[in-house]
Parts: structure tokens; sequence; C-alpha cells
């Protein structure tokens, strides 16, 4: 069985910040990612390659807005 090398992987964090986010690999390597801050309501792209095209950080974005609910976390109204 072959491994995947390109990839996508849903992630929480709840040490150094709150929320969820996309990590996206190509051969093996990640790329980039893209977080919902439910602490800071924030939305950010990390990218951790010099060179991105620009059809590539749309499609990346699509994955975020279909795989992580757009809206924040209240935490101060639960």
């Amino acid at each position: 069985m072959k491994e995947n090398k390109d990839r996508i992987i849903i992630a929480s964090d709840v040490n150094e910040r709150d929320g969820i986010g996309v990590e996206i690999y190509r051969n093996n390597e990640l790329i980039a990612e893209i977080f919902r801050d439910d602490t800071e309501k924030t939305r950010t792209i990390q990218i951790f390659k010099e060179n991105i095209s620009l059809n590539s950080m749309e499609e990346f974005i699509q994955i975020f807005k279909k795989e992580i609910p757009w809206e924040f976390i209240d935490y101060q109204n639960e």
C-alpha cells in the first residue's frame, strides 16, 4: 500500500492558542496551515514554503472553508 504524500490533516490546538485548523502537506512536507483561533476570533494562514501558487492557496482556503466550521466558539456565552 502506497502512502499518500499529499494530505490534509484537521487539527485542534488548545495549548498556546485555542481553535482548529487544517494542515496541508505536499510530498510529505508541511507547506501551509490555516487556523481558526476561537480566543482571538481570527483566521490566519501560516506558510512553511517560500513560494505557493495563488491557485494552490485558493484551493487550501476552499478546503478550510469546507472542513472547518466558520463560526467561532464563544466560551463566554456557554
